[in-house]
């Protein structure tokens, strides 16, 4: 691999082993990529004395990422770029600003470089993971897990904090902090287990758990995900006939088809863009509680002192409230979407293929959970604090929907706090209604093996874009059926219950099960505290039963 007197001119060539360990049974309709190269020279590499003119012929063009494999450091040594992964770079680094790569030498044949004594080429090991990150790279890395958690407050999200605040005040705040870190470790778990196998988690159902487990659960979870739809649906609705007056069943058709349309026919990467900055659109709750008077004090105590009241609608209002933070379609949603970054990036592998992508890729999904976990269960926390100060305070402790919170703060609060609290619905409705959509599909189209996911075109997966339509389009139709959407939302929490328990089950089995998760497989505090999640969420289910035969 070193220049001699004898070979004075090379050509570098870049070559694609015959075998290159990627899962392509995933890998529908010509999406194969390759991902590794080796690189070698042979004659002819022109240089002289003092300085050396580099040309490269690049064959098997189809590697996207020539820049990654092969790196000029402009010391006279090339350098073999192992796929380091690092928080702030997107899970892939980039040398120092005096680095050459490959790519723009071969681009400009003429460029003068240093003469090098030998041309070498070294596997670079992974550096330690570090959460050093400019602004830029925080929202570089920031993704599923924000969207996830922003999603979770979704209008009928939204309605449960807005009731639990009108009719326990202060005293049901502390459930938020309760429920962070078992809603953190279950996300972190189902996040891990896409990046880690390459597959959502209906595929990992599919692949190593009996069929009825499956199509029992993604039954049930599209059932649930189109009521919620639904619901959520008419709660953006009625938040805009709040505001601006008009029909409000032409506004469930017109925001049912914007959703559609915008993940249809929109490119992933602008899309998963466009959702980060719905997001925004939970800053109105914390507007919220900045224009109504808080007592501090109170709202203190609520939280960081739990508070047990010996009444039957207390403790089922604490179910509803865990059942609405920890939901089976954030567990899809987030494994799907890190899948769906491993399909669209192609320097990322699922991780039992690439373990040297292990420690960043980890760490980057513990920053990405705990940051949209932690905003996801602020913005509850804002909604029940400002609900408490106002309508319980009011005397006011019957809210069935969001839009009727919001009607209720307009004589109490006054009409600044209750426009936000309005657009607060609208803006997390267009946010939670395409996840919910988008998980059914994703669940649905693994457990049948279509080919799945957003970044793919609409004509190459025809029936993974139709489950998406319909399910926002059922979700639609409820509207406009003799249904009360209350009910059908009441019921819905109770499938959601249901489901849970047998999905939290088999994530947990996955994540200790070494043919699953290779050398990656969940042995720490994580697995334990993802234990008691699902212990948690299983006395909250048999709680939910009792509460509705008696």
């Amino acid at each position: 691999m070193c220049g001699s007197a004898h070979s004075r001119d090379a050509w570098l060539f870049v070559e694609h082993p015959s075998g290159d360990g990627y899962d392509h049974e995933e890998d529908h309709e010509g999406d194969r990529r390759d991902r590794e190269v080796v690189v070698r020279t042979t004659p002819p590499f022109r240089e002289s004395r003092s300085s050396s003119r580099v040309h490269s012929k690049v064959f098997a063009m189809s590697y996207p990422r020539l820049e990654r494999a092969l790196t000029w450091k402009g010391s006279g040594a090339y350098q073999r770029d192992r796929c380091r992964t690092g928080p702030g770079t997107g899970e892939r680094n980039r040398i120092g600003d005096q680095g050459r790569t490959l790519r723009s030498l071969s681009s400009s044949p003429g460029t003068q470089v240093p003469r090098p004594r030998c041309q070498s080429i070294k596997p670079v090991r992974a550096s330690a993971p570090s959460l050093a990150l400019s602004a830029g790279g925080l929202i570089r890395v920031l993704g599923p897990g924000l969207i996830t958690g922003a999603s979770d407050d979704d209008p009928s999200g939204i309605a449960t904090y807005s009731q639990a605040g009108a009719q326990f005040g202060f005293a049901i705040s502390w459930t938020m902090l309760f429920s962070y870190p078992l809603m953190v470790a279950i996300q972190q778990i189902s996040a891990r287990i896409g990046r880690i196998t390459g597959k959502g988690i209906a595929g990992n159902l599919r692949q190593h758990y009996p069929n009825w487990l499956l199509e029992g659960i993604v039954a049930l979870l599209f059932i649930a995900n189109t009521i919620n739809i639904g619901a959520d649906l008419g709660a953006m609705a009625d938040a805009l006939g709040l505001l601006i007056g008009g029909p409000v069943l032409l506004y469930v058709i017109a925001f049912g088809l914007f959703c559609a349309i915008l993940q249809v026919f929109m490119a992933y990467r602008p899309y998963v863009a466009v959702l980060k900055w719905l997001t925004l659109a939970l800053f109105a709750y914390f507007g919220t509680v900045m224009v109504v008077e808080i007592p501090w004090g109170e709202a203190a105590l609520g939280l960081l002192l739990p508070t047990f009241l010996p009444d039957a609608t207390f403790w089922t209002t604490v179910v509803a409230v865990l059942g609405t933070t920890i939901s089976p379609y954030l567990f899809f949603w987030q494994a799907a979407q890190e899948v769906e970054d491993i399909r669209v990036q192609p320097e990322r592998r699922p991780l039992v293929k690439a373990p040297h992508q292990g420690p960043d890729a980890i760490e980057r999904i513990r920053l990405d959970t705990y940051i949209g976990m932690a905003f996801s269960n602020l913005v509850a926390l804002a909604i029940i604090v400002a609900t408490a100060a106002t309508l319980h305070a009011a005397g006011v402790t019957d809210v069935a929907t969001s839009s009727q919170a919001a009607e209720a703060l307009r004589p109490v609060a006054g009409p600044f706090a209750f426009t936000l609290f309005a657009l607060g619905i609208i803006g997390t409705g267009l946010l939670a209604v395409p996840v919910l959509a988008g998980s059914a599909a994703y669940a649905i189209g693994e457990a049948r093996k279509w080919p799945v996911g957003l970044g793919r075109k609409p004509a190459k997966a025809k029936a993974f874009y139709s489950t998406l339509a319909i399910a926002t389009m059922l979700g639609v139709a409820l509207n406009f059926s003799p249904v009360n959407p209350i009910k059908a939302l009441y019921w819905s929490a109770v499938i959601n219950g249901v489901v849970a328990v047998p999905i939290m089950i088999s994530m947990m089995h996955m994540t200790g099960n070494p043919k699953i998760m290779g050398r990656f497989s969940i042995h720490d505090g994580l697995r334990w505290i993802g234990w008691i999640a699902t212990a948690v969420m299983g006395v909250a289910a048999v709680a939910m039963g009792v509460s509705i035969i008696f």
